[in-house]
Order: structure tokens, then sequence, then C-alpha cells
């Protein structure tokens, strides 16, 4: 399995980086998680067919990690996609997916499609299937507006990947990512609290009840960005490819 950092940016585009979206493939796996605004030419400038996406999951309804839903739905649409979608993500989410396709391209969530798509809703701490891919929401702690917000312990091929989403900590991110084989882990601040976000520091301070495997950053903020060269952790960038 591969897993691919097509943007791990944060909402400002801090260091010029796209949107948080990551694409994860195996021989029978391929998925998006998060698919923020500038997605779309992101997954373009790496030659990622989109129409071979089977499922998109959404951690919430920010535009950093939603907002390329249009976008990505239009162009299957104009592409004459023939296969299935699954997106999944928050209650809520097709009354979301509704609004912020009118929002941006009026009458389009009510253009008949070439593709059958399906919203699904996922509930934390229940496992849901897609196939032989198994999805297990966390609530996270991200805010009173944009959610609910979940962060995804993914069991695919053999392998968890476990991805915290924007959150200040929370205890549920132990189960979330314990022992799994990659934690891909906000790190929005080195050490600075700063609400709703998490820090290095707050992190750090619970790895070894976590134990992942594998630890990438994700989400960094100028402070982070400023560290890079010396930071103890790996730091994703764009493009950046994990081979699990």
């Amino acid at each position: 399995m591969q897993l691919r950092f097509v943007g791990c940016g944060d909402a400002f585009g801090s260091g010029g980086r796209s949107h948080t979206c990551f694409h994860l493939t195996g021989i029978s796996t391929n998925l998006l998680i998060d698919c923020g605004a500038s997605s779309p030419p992101a997954l373009k400038r790496l030659g990622i067919a989109c129409n071979d996406v089977s499922l998109i999951l959404i951690t919430h309804f920010h535009g950093d990690h939603f907002a390329g839903l249009p976008f990505l739905l239009l162009d299957a649409q104009f592409s004459k996609r023939t296969q299935p979608l699954v997106i999944a993500g928050p209650a809520g989410i097709a009354t979301r997916l509704t609004q912020v396709m009118e929002a941006l391209f009026e009458h389009s969530s009510s253009t008949p499609r070439t593709f059958e798509l399906a919203v699904i809703e996922l509930a934390p701490e229940r496992t849901t299937r897609f196939g032989d891919i198994g999805v297990t929401p966390f609530a996270v702690v991200h805010g009173g507006s944009g959610g609910p917000f979940l962060g995804y312990r993914i069991a695919a091929e053999g392998r968890v990947i476990a991805y915290t989403a924007d959150t200040e900590w929370t205890d549920s991110l132990i189960p979330l990512g314990r022992d799994a084989d990659l934690f891909i882990a906000e790190a929005y601040t080195f050490d600075r609290p700063v609400k709703n976000h998490l820090s290095l520091a707050a992190l750090a301070a619970h790895l070894d009840a976590i134990r992942p495997k594998r630890l990438v950053l994700t989400h960094l903020g100028p402070d982070m960005l400023s560290r890079l060269e010396t930071l103890p952790h790996a730091a994703a960038h764009d493009g950046m490819t994990i081979d699990l």
C-alpha cells in the first residue's frame, strides 16, 4: 500500500502548501482522505486519476478539508465518470455537500450524474466497512462550527492508517492512533497552545501511550515550517509518498 500527501498545508496555504488531501492506494484500495479547496489541481499535478478513486473520507466541513468536492464531482461529470463513488463523513454531510455545491455552482447538486454517488454519515467509534476497508471514526475537538469533527482509523490490506484531522489534544487520539502502521498527526505549532489545534509538544506528551510504528506530522503552521530542519519527527510535504 502507498499513501501520498496530495496536500498537507494549513487553511492559509502557509509555505505554499496545498490544502489537506491524502491519497491511499493498494491492490484493492483507492481512496482520498479529505478534499480541500485546492485539492483538485493538486491531484492533477501529481497525475492522480480522480475517476479511479472509489471512496472519499471527509473529516469536517471547513473549506481546507471539504471545499474541493464540488470541483471534483463536476470534473467527474464532465469527464464521463461511470464508476460509483462513495463520500463518507460526519453527520450532516449530505446537507453540507448540497450547500457547498449550490454556493459554488448553482443547480449542480441536482444535475443528473453519469455515475452513482452515495453520501454516507459515519458515527464515532463505530466501524463501517467499504468492501475490504474498515473505517472507524473518533470524535475530535476543533471548535464550534464546521463539525462534527472526526479523526479516522483505517484498516486496509493488513495495515492501519490513522489520522487525527484538525484537533486540539483529546484522549480519543490514543485509541485512534494506537500501534498504527502510519499515524498522521496535526502539529500546527511547536509548543504554543492554539485553541482547537494540536501542538507538537502536546502530541509528544502522549506518544508513549499511542505507540505508532511511524509518525508523520501535517498541517504545519508558520512556526513549525520555520523548524523543519530540526524537528524530531518526519514532516509531510506536498507530493510525499510513504510505502506501507
